[in-house]
């Protein structure tokens, strides 16, 4: 796929020299992201920030898109280039100068705190799009508080549409939204629900039908379905898998 993104666009985090202290830190750390990819269905990649490179890629097929793991780890950044849309490229290089101006003026000591997610098109081997969900969040940082290596989990996104740039960060309900206008970062919290809606919710979860989820709670089937039209109205969705994807994704069950 041609593209006329200057790869620098999605590099602005230069670390520079890594010192032996900070190497020190990393010491088989990947066996503990290998683990974690072997217990989730969501794909999971590592990306190192002074190599510009990916240190590792979990074998889970979404973010694959039809290559094998150790394809993709070959290609690195390349990848993006070759698999990604030209407008989400563009995409891709906006969030990455908005996210890192906005990780820049983070305090050292809670830059470890915030996750960035987002969502673009991935193009499988069989040239099929598939919109992804992509969150980023920091491994390691040098001394001088620069990313240096971040931990990436890709799921299929609940959206219709890329974009849909926020940042979180842990322990809080603070979220910040990019304006895709002006490029300004927006703050708000994230939607809450009652006891009775997350109750509803995780029931859903289970699979369960309108009558079934009615049944368990003692109420009649029309209850549940104004407390699922509530639950659609506080996390902006139109269905209930939308409505899944969004608590889970955003730490809200």
């Amino acid at each position: 796929m041609k593209n006329n993104i200057n790869s620098s666009l999605l590099t602005k985090n230069n670390v520079g020299k890594i010192s032996d202290e900070d190497r020190l830190l990393q010491k088989d750390y990947l066996e503990a992201v290998k683990s974690f990819a072997r217990l989730t269905y969501e794909s999971v990649y590592v990306i190192d920030y002074e190599k510009m490179a990916f240190e590792y890629v979990s074998e889970n097929p979404l973010f694959l898109g039809g290559y094998s793991a150790q394809t993709v780890l070959k290609l690195g950044y390349e990848f993006y280039f070759r698999n990604v849309l030209q407008e989400d490229l563009e995409l891709l290089s906006l969030i990455n100068n908005a996210g890192f101006d906005f990780f820049e003026k983070l305090p050292a000591e809670e830059k470890k705190q915030y996750s960035i997610t987002y969502d673009f098109h991935l193009v499988r081997k069989d040239g099929i799009p598939v919109l992804i969900n992509h969150k980023l969040t920091p491994l390691f940082l040098t001394s001088e508080g620069k990313m240096w290596k971040a931990m990436c989990v890709v799921s299929i996104s609940h959206h219709k549409n890329a974009g849909n740039i926020r940042i979180y960060k842990q322990g809080t309900n603070e979220i910040w939204e990019l304006d895709l206008t002006s490029h300004i970062w927006r703050k708000s919290e994230k939607p809450r629900l009652t006891k009775r809606e997350t109750e509803i919710l995780l029931l859903y979860a289970q699979g369960l039908t309108i009558k079934e989820v009615a049944d368990k709670i003692f109420v009649a089937p029309d209850t549940v379905k104004y407390y699922r039209r509530r639950i659609f109205e506080r996390l902006g969705v139109d269905n209930i898998v939308e409505a899944l994807s969004y608590a889970v994704n955003s730490k809200i069950i």
